[in-house]
This record gives C-alpha cells, structure tokens and sequence, in this order.
C-alpha cells in the first residue's frame, strides 16, 4: 500500500464561517502588508488564535502538530489526519491533511506548500525550541523573521464584524449572569450554580448561531476565600449566607472570548465588606471614563493606582486592570501588547475592543476578606468608549439570594 506524506480530503461541502470571505481576505492582505514591511516571503504559523484569525479554523491540537502556511498567493491550513474533512470544511482557503505514517509528515507538508530557502515568518511566542528546530531543519530558510508581535497588532484593530460578533458575545455574558443570579440560594454549591449559566449561555449561543461549533464556554463561580484569584476554579463548597461571591461567565463564539465579572453576597453585606466593595465599584467607573482614544493603557492604570493609593488599598490589587479582546480564551491567544498595566504604552485608538476589570483582594481574617471584581466590555470609539456589557454591578442589586 501506497502510504502518502500528506493528501487533500476534501470531504462535503464547505459550511459558513464565523466571518465572510471577504474579512478573511481583508485579514490576509494586512498580513500580507506585514509580511512585505519585513521582508517575509512565506509565514508559517503554529497558533490556534492565529490559524483561527486568518482561516476560521480552530484546531484541537490533543498533542498534534498544526499550522498555516501563507504566501503570497496561498493560504493553506495543516491538519491532523484524525481530524478528517472538518478542517476543509471549517476554514477559508486551501486545507492539505498531513498523516502519521511517519515522523514529521507535518513538517514535510508544511515544506510541501512553503518551499527551502525562503524568507520565513515565525511565531516567536508560540513555536518551542523543538519546533524551530524543525522548522530550520526542513525548511533550510535563507533567514528566519519573528512576526508575532507585528500580527498581534494588527490583531488590536476590529472590523465592523468583529465587534458585531464581540458584542453578541458581552449579551450571552449578560443571560449568563442573569441565570446565575436568579440561581443562587444558600446551601447550594458552586457547581450548581456555575451549570445554570454555563447551559443558559450555550443554549443563547446555538440560538443566535445555528451554524456554529459549540465548544469551550464556561463559568467560574466563587464563593468566599474562593473569591480570592480571579482563575480559581469551580469546587462543592457550599454558599452561606453573607458570603461574597464572584461571578464569572464566559461564552465562547467561534474562538472569540467574552466575558462578565461581578461581586455578589448571598443575602447580606457587612458594612467593612460593602466599603471595599463600593470603592472598587467607584474605581470601575473611574476607570471606565479614561478608556477614550488617545489614551495609554500605562497612563490609565496610572491614574487608577493614585486612585486605590488615596484610599489606601493600591496594595490589594492582584493584576492589570484589563485587556483586549478578540480571538483569545484560557488556553490560547492573548494580545499582551494591549492590557491596562504599567509597562504597557500602546495608545487606545477606536476600532480596539478593551475590560475595565479592577480586582481588590483582601486576605482572610481582615475585615471585609474576600476577592471584589467588577468587568465590563468596551469599544473604543471616535471620541470615547461604548459600554456593551448590560449586567448592573454594585450593592443595590448584586445583593441577592
């Protein structure tokens, strides 16, 4: 038998995209301009966010090896064997299918459509050490150029579609948040309430996208000293009442992550605890009022930690007050070079997409113990912001159970 290093399995017919053809195009074409500003003749990409921004394709790796070749004139996905004709299917361009009847079958595809001897882009934040052996091995490049910060900039800047998309996004958060409100009561877990949003979301998401793959959306929600990291995870603790509660929904659309995060307490507040809770409240809304273009992420967290500072609470704050959104989730994708942090200086523009996410843990055995976030979703717009998150936060209606 005839065993091929790779082959096209274009099985049925191709199914609609998150995005038009033309996006998809539109993507190409900066990245093409990328790739001549820096002299690259042909990128080679390994990341699920950036084979899922330029193709649509959004891959599960399971260990595998996978990628996207564009030159000039090609843009070519490479899949896994195992994955069959969902691939060709799902993506925009051409699809080849690599198989594993021998070792690096992937690198011989990827050579296949990208030629030796060539110019070649690289994701420098995403290939390991293994791969850019491989990479040079077989593909014996002329030199080798890191792209991934030229493509995560270009990544900053929303189409009219993306925004569309990311605001679908913040209002399947919002029935999320909603369903998680009216399930908590005292005496249920952290699971039972977390599954409440977490089904709400996915049945909003198959009603507003039929033709979608429904993966990876889900809930972290705390109760507690669980409230204490923004990421810990759902347990079987038990709620009681007074307990701070964080709220954490995050529906996931064709790789594009949304979210929504907001402080609750089961059926009282103490007054140490509602005084924390209202300042981070009045820091969300301050800094809600700087996200405008022409601003700077260092510059806004600036005026947010003298904020915290003048309340002596600037040494409860865990992280950066926010980020951009896009193709990213928990496990892949993040565009690092537009967070609210202090050592970043890129400067709002309209067309970005950014949180406003002020976190204030207190440690246990300190009045008012517990972790208090707030998180809204914002457009940069010609002369401010747009608010597309629709959940109230604060005490007057986050008290509840």
């Amino acid at each position: 038998m005839d065993r091929p290093e790779n082959y096209r399995f274009h099985n049925g017919e191709r199914v609609k995209l998150p995005f038009a053809p033309e996006e998809y195009e539109a993507r190409l074409a900066g990245l093409r301009r990328i790739m001549a500003d820096q002299g690259v003749e042909v990128a080679v990409f390994t990341s699920m966010h950036s084979i899922a921004y330029y193709s649509g394709f959004l891959y599960c790796s399971f260990g595998r090896p996978y990628g996207l070749v564009v030159t000039a004139d090609q843009s070519v996905t490479i899949t896994a064997g195992i994955d069959a004709g969902q691939p060709w299917r799902r993506c925009h361009g051409d699809n080849i299918t690599y198989t594993d009847w021998q070792r690096d079958n992937y690198w011989r595809t990827i050579v296949h459509v990208a030629g030796q001897g060539r110019i070649v882009g690289y994701e420098e934040d995403h290939l390991t050490l293994q791969g850019m052996e491989k990479l040079n091995s077989f593909l014996a490049p002329s030199r080798t150029v890191p792209i991934a910060a030229h493509v995560m900039r270009q990544r900053f800047h929303k189409s009219a579609a993306e925004i569309d998309l990311i605001r679908h996004g913040a209002q399947v958060a919002d029935v999320g948040g909603f369903a998680i409100r009216d399930a908590i009561k005292a005496g249920l877990r952290e699971i039972d309430i977390a599954m409440a949003g977490r089904d709400a979301m996915e049945l909003e998401i198959a009603k507003r996208f039929p033709d979608a793959e429904y993966r990876d959306t889900w809930v972290w929600f705390q109760s507690g000293i669980n409230t204490d990291g923004a990421h810990n995870p759902v347990t079987a603790r038990v709620l009681e009442r007074g307990d701070i509660l964080s709220l954490n929904t995050f529906p996931m659309i064709s790789g594009y992550y949304t979210a929504l995060e907001r402080t609750l307490f089961v059926q009282e507040v103490d007054p140490a605890s509602l005084k924390i809770w209202e300042a981070n409240v009045a820091a969300h809304e301050y800094g809600m009022s700087l996200l405008k273009p022409g601003s700077s992420c260092a510059d806004i967290t600036n005026k947010i930690n003298a904020f915290f500072a003048e309340r002596d609470l600037l040494q409860y704050r865990t992280f950066g007050y926010g980020h951009s959104f896009g193709v990213l989730s928990h496990y892949y994708g993040r565009e690092a070079g537009l967070e609210l942090r202090e050592d970043i200086e890129t400067v709002l523009e309209p067309g970005m997409v950014i949180s406003m996410e002020p976190m204030l843990t207190i440690p246990q055995n300190q009045p008012g113990a517990g972790g208090y976030r707030e998180h809204d979703i914002l457009v940069i717009t010609e002369d401010g912001a747009e608010n597309i998150t629709g959940y109230p936060y604060g005490p007057a209606t986050n008290v509840v159970g």
